[in-house]
């Protein structure tokens, strides 16, 4: 198997530009579910011009998460941070602590859930850095009522978002 080769230069200036996002430590979780989990986006694919898109996750005690699915058109990345969470790999769950990786290729079956009763929290990675946030927040609103949708319209969603069972 051969390694990659550097992709091809995307900036030509002559010198370096200012460019950059920064978020800070301390800046407020951008959601909060019902369930008491919070979203933090840290970089969204618009803000990486489409490289990828970084997420915090901070877990309730609350048992929550979602089943084993897959991703199309997307890798997805799981670092976690505090607390033990179960990792879907593949055709079976792990149970994951802090320093624990695990990278899901296009098309991997994977999942994620907090079953510990107490607090965990992991970053999540995708690329590229597709739109996530407009999911997760139409998640939010599915699950704090403020939004209902029929059956095939959530059929809908799951396609538009690149989720699969």
């Amino acid at each position: 198997m051969s390694l990659p080769a550097y992709p091809p230069s995307r900036y030509d200036g002559e010198h370096g530009h200012s460019r950059t996002h920064l978020r800070r430590a301390d800046q407020p979780a951008d959601i909060t579910y019902p369930n008491g989990v919070k979203v933090t986006y840290l970089a969204r694919g618009t803000e990486t011009y489409g490289d990828f898109g970084l997420y915090r996750w901070d877990f309730s005690p609350e048992p929550s998460g979602p089943g084993p699915h897959f991703h199309r058109g997307l890798s997805e990345s799981f670092f976690v941070l505090g607390g033990n969470i179960r990792l879907y790999s593949g055709d079976r769950w792990v149970d994951a602590g802090a320093g624990d990786f695990l990278h899901v290729p296009p098309g991997g079956m994977h999942g994620f859930r907090n079953e510990s009763g107490d607090p965990a929290s992991m970053l999540l990675l995708f690329a590229p850095g597709a739109p996530r946030e407009e999911y997760f927040e139409t998640l939010l609103r599915l699950r704090d009522g403020s939004l209902e949708i029929t059956e095939s319209e959530r059929d809908a969603f799951g396609i538009r978002h690149d989720n699969w069972d």
